[in-house]
């Protein structure tokens, strides 16, 4: 062969693997990790950023998952959102998965707090206990 026609040879067969590979890098999904990084919970009174890195970190405040998710206490594999449970249907029964983690005698006179009680309670109190992290609404919730 020529030595024209191996340069060009050569220059395509590098332009089809390059090609394969930004594809390849493309559609290859990323390592992620099991636990989110921030999450956003929009609001009536105002989204809320919560940076769970920086709760959940080493270099952060090194919150076991079981500091703030508090059901089941024995699993961290069977943590569930707290909007799982605590988003009550219009006519106001409890969700199918309050059994999941409760005995019948834990729940048979508990009134079922809504997401937002749920939230204020768990971060609220852990906040004023370790005395770090807002307390006072609009530290929280941004319009």
């Amino acid at each position: 062969m020529a030595p024209n026609k191996e340069l060009k040879l050569t220059y395509g067969a590098v332009v089809v693997l390059l090609i394969i590979g930004v594809l390849g890098y493309a559609v290859a999904p990323a390592n992620q990790s099991e636990e989110p990084i921030r999450m956003v919970f929009d609001v009536v009174a105002g989204k809320v950023l919560f940076d769970h890195k920086t709760h959940a970190s080493d270099a952060g405040y090194a919150l076991s998952c079981m500091d703030c998710h508090h059901h089941p206490s024995d699993d961290e594999s069977a943590l569930v959102a707290c909007g799982d449970c605590h988003n009550l249907p219009v006519d106001g029964t409890f969700p199918q998965s309050c059994a999941d983690c409760h005995e019948p005698d834990e729940i048979e006179d508990t009134e079922m707090l809504k997401r937002g009680d749920a939230f204020h309670i768990q971060c609220i109190n852990c906040h004023q206990d370790y005395g770090a992290g807002p307390v006072e609404c609009n530290e929280c919730h941004y319009l």
